[in-house]
């Protein structure tokens, strides 16, 4: 069964098709075919002037149209796609939306914060490792950054926040933003047992690159506080040009570590781990377990 997720944030689109199979025990198998990342940078227009321009309007209209080829390509029966916070926070998104939907046929869903730290969940990486321990996913996008906390095997909360690594660029984000963050979490992870963070994101899946870890390993506190050391003290060009990072990730990459080394450090985290998953995957797991119920039903 192949099937395909598209997401839409505020610093990229990605489309991601997997091909499903029945694995040992009947337990699916997902398998990555294709994955492909457009930098539409939507929280730039929307962050600054609260709606999207005609100039990125055509932009995700051609990036959808080529996702739709390819969908068509692959014999993609099934398609789900997302959109997160920089469309949560346009005025004209549903014009948009519409508009996309009459010319490619895709329907595109704005989810909340709370709906995106739940997509991201139905990973479910944390079921492979100590059920006695107590786990903090942390999803880092443009616009926001989504936390979902689980401990001996039971989710404690979900919770979306709108500090993200445009924001950031952007100077959109108050100390008392970065302060009920604190209290958040802080409060809600008090008294759990060692907390472990799992991580997911272009940026943080950037880092665990460069950083030449094993598959598998969990990056440091100390490791994600001298990479932000690092390129805090870089130019943009002279990131892009030692680390060989593409512009779009060059920028956003410094605010991006600021937010993990934060959350870590709130929740008394030493380690996280980078399992390379992210909104794409956690919508293609949510769809499988839609198209099964459905053809349970026929």
């Amino acid at each position: 069964m192949r099937l395909a997720a598209i997401d839409i944030g505020s610093n990229a689109a990605r489309l991601l098709i997997s091909n499903v199979i029945t694995g040992p025990q009947m337990v699916p198998e997902f398998i990555k075919m294709v994955l492909v990342r457009v930098p539409l940078r939507l929280g730039f227009d929307v962050f600054d002037k609260g709606e999207i321009s005609e100039t990125k309007y055509e932009k995700i209209l051609k990036t959808i149209n080529s996702y739709r080829l390819l969908l068509d390509v692959y014999d993609v029966k099934y398609v789900k796609a997302c959109a997160t916070s920089a469309m949560r926070d346009a005025i004209n998104a549903k014009e948009i939306i519409e508009k996309i939907e009459a010319e490619t046929g895709i329907l595109i869903e704005v989810i909340s914060g709370e709906d995106e730290a739940s997509f991201i969940y139905e990973n479910h990486i944390a079921e492979n490792m100590d059920s006695g321990e107590s786990y903090l996913y942390i999803d880092v996008g443009g616009g926001s950054t989504e936390l979902t906390f689980f401990s001996d095997g039971q989710l404690v909360f979900k919770h979306s926040f709108n500090i993200g690594t445009i924001r950031l660029l952007k100077n959109q984000v108050t100390e008392a933003a970065w302060d009920e963050m604190k209290e958040f979490i802080k409060t809600k992870t008090k008294g759990y047992h060692h907390v472990t963070a799992i991580g997911s994101g272009g940026n943080i899946n950037k880092i665990f690159s460069l950083s030449k870890k094993k598959e598998g390993k969990p990056l440091t506190l100390d490791i994600l506080r001298d990479y932000y050391k690092e390129f805090s003290s870089l130019t943009l060009s002279q990131r892009i040009s030692l680390y060989k990072l593409r512009e779009d990730r060059a920028d956003v990459i410094v605010p991006a570590l600021l937010i993990y080394i934060n959350v870590l450090r709130w929740a008394e985290a030493e380690e996280i781990y980078v399992p390379k998953i992210g909104l794409a995957d956690g919508l293609i797991h949510s769809l499988y377990e839609e198209v099964k119920e459905k053809e349970m039903e026929v």
